[in-house]
């Protein structure tokens, strides 16, 4: 389990569904690359249980370089989550240069198989100042 002492964080909510984001720089490997790991938390505040399927991930460099974790499960789980309930999940992430951000959704669905995607909050993975960091406009 990471360990994340960066309090900073994000949120995003897509209908009843809060997800909270969290980002710490775990490693340096040269000048231009470093591993990030990240950790969500997503809180079902709806009335219905729902399942998460699979996630559609983009890391986008300081160069406008994408990385897309398009895949299913969350560590070979399908979590259901109960109204009330939270899942939180943990990864990590090689990134070439010296800035990136995350972005993108979950696809969960609902018992009575609707899916839906819920949006994460844009992440940024940099240690520079905020003034380098990367803007929007660079994400699309």
């Amino acid at each position: 389990m990471l360990e994340f002492e960066n309090f900073d964080y994000a949120t995003a909510q897509t209908g009843d569904i809060m997800v909270s984001a969290f980002q710490e720089k775990l490693d340096d490997t040269d000048d231009n690359h470093a591993l990030w790991g990240y950790c969500l938390r997503i809180e079902n505040n709806s009335d219905q249980r729902i399942r998460l399927l699979q996630k559609d991930f983009c890391f986008t460099n300081d160069k406008g370089i994408r990385q897309y974790d398009l895949s299913f499960g969350f560590n070979g789980e399908l979590p259901d989550l109960e109204p009330g309930e939270v899942f939180e999940f943990e990864d990590t992430a090689f990134i070439e240069g010296k800035a990136a951000v995350l972005y993108g959704s979950c696809i969960a669905a609902t018992d009575d198989g609707s899916e839906f995607k819920i949006k994460l909050p844009l992440i940024q993975l940099s240690s520079l100042n905020k003034n380098s960091a990367i803007t929007d406009n660079q994400v699309h």
